[in-house]
């Protein structure tokens, strides 16, 4: 490390702050383009997601230290109630979006605090929800969908000697997935049957 070299929680703030310059002056160049991928496994509710190559300014970046893969699935006991044969526990695919929204709070957090030189002690956001499974199984109508969650939470508790509580919230709902979970999305959901993909070629 350079004599002269600031890092603070892991980050050069000098090259930080050369990459939010570049950022903002060059826009294209920062966009990214992401997507996982999950594959049925034959078990109702089991899926194998992956994620790998992402796309940073256009240019497609892949290697195998980025091949995540995440076996989902569901509550043993859930499962064993609704009839599941030999039902285990498996990462479920709501808490994962709510681990997601949690730890990406703390990203929104972490990187405006060193950016704007605020030191952070301890940092732990908490999402909770309550969830309704009927629209899942088809016992409410598809129009009920916003019900299905209530009581969203996320409870962020945090030292630092600089706090300033609306400012923190502020950088909290800069995160990416708090906007992914919290504002409208235009989901373009398109269905491909086997007969299309024959067609096709």
């Amino acid at each position: 490390m350079a004599a002269d070299q600031q890092v603070t929680h892991g980050v050069d703030l000098e090259t930080l702050e050369e990459f939010a310059e570049f950022a903002g002056e060059n826009p294209d160049e920062v966009q990214l383009g992401l997507g996982a991928r999950s594959t049925y496994e034959g078990t109702c509710a089991h899926s194998l997601a992956k994620v790998d190559s992402y796309e940073l300014g256009g240019e497609t970046i892949a290697r195998e230290t980025r091949e995540y893969t995440i076996p989902y699935g569901a509550w043993k006991e859930v499962l064993d109630a609704g009839g599941w044969v030999g039902g285990t526990d498996r990462l479920e695919p709501i808490e994962a979006a709510l681990s997601a929204l949690a730890s990406c709070i703390n990203v929104g957090i972490t990187v405006n605090a060193v950016a704007s030189g605020v030191d952070i002690e301890y940092l732990q956001t908490r999402i909770r929800t309550e969830f309704d499974p009927r629209v899942l199984f088809s016992l409410k109508d598809l129009g009920e969908a916003d019900t299905v969650f209530e009581n969203l939470t996320a409870e962020v508790e945090i030292e630092s000697p600089d706090l300033d509580k609306d400012q923190i919230d502020e950088w909290a709902r800069r995160a990416p997935v708090y906007t992914l979970v919290s504002l409208a999305q235009d989901v373009q959901l398109t269905v491909t049957t086997p007969a299309e993909v024959a067609a096709d070629d």
